[in-house]
């Protein structure tokens, strides 16, 4: 059984839900496929989410699937790049790479995602905040102590009732949607291993 570890965001700021949080928990509800879903809730706080991830690393999963909340996003956004680089402008990592891709298609994940009626794209910028350095983290983590770990980060919109609140009235996608974006990301993954 492959074993995936699949983790979201705590709330922050003026957000009292996170979308990914909410699309991590409802998949956890319904899905009942061969994967062995192993999840994680992570602080808004580098610091405490570095501590934690070097930890759940140790797991040494095939799969790493980390969500993030993207405000203001129309899709649900498949991340190709991990920067080193902070919210501050410096390194997250001094020694470290300026930068790491995934090794996961990511364009074929979209394309699948688009066939299924969700709305997805890659992108190539994972901003400069958490998300971003969670994502550079694990690869760096994994390339330095060789672990065959691969990951992969999706941002997801805002949910409706999150975008209802919000006096801009930003896009929003649902969460059942949304945890089924992250299925079938995660399915054609483990499914197509061979190619990757």
């Amino acid at each position: 059984m492959t074993r995936i570890l699949l983790t979201a965001f705590d709330t922050y700021d003026r957000w009292t839900e996170n979308s990914s949080w909410l699309a991590l928990s409802d998949l956890t509800r319904w899905y009942d496929g061969e994967l062995e879903l192993v999840t994680r809730r992570y602080p808004v706080d580098l610091p405490r989410m570095n501590d934690m991830l070097r930890k759940d690393l140790q797991g040494d999963f095939p799969f790493v699937i980390h969500l993030g909340q993207c405000p203001g996003s129309t899709t649900v956004q498949l991340e190709d790049v991990g920067l080193n680089v902070n919210s501050d402008g410096s390194k997250l990592i001094k020694e470290a790479p300026e930068a790491y891709r995934t090794v996961l298609p990511i364009d074929r994940c979209s394309e699948q995602l688009i066939k299924a009626g969700i709305p997805a794209k890659v992108s190539y910028h994972a901003g400069t905040y958490l998300c971003n350095a969670i994502y550079f983290l694990t690869q760096y983590y994994t390339h330095t102590f060789g672990m065959r770990t691969k990951s992969i980060f999706i941002h997801l919109p805002l949910t409706p009732a999150q975008a209802a609140k919000a006096s801009d009235h930003p896009a929003s996608l649902s969460t059942p949607m949304a945890s089924a974006a992250v299925a079938i990301v995660m399915q054609h993954l483990t499914s197509n291993q061979q190619i990757i």
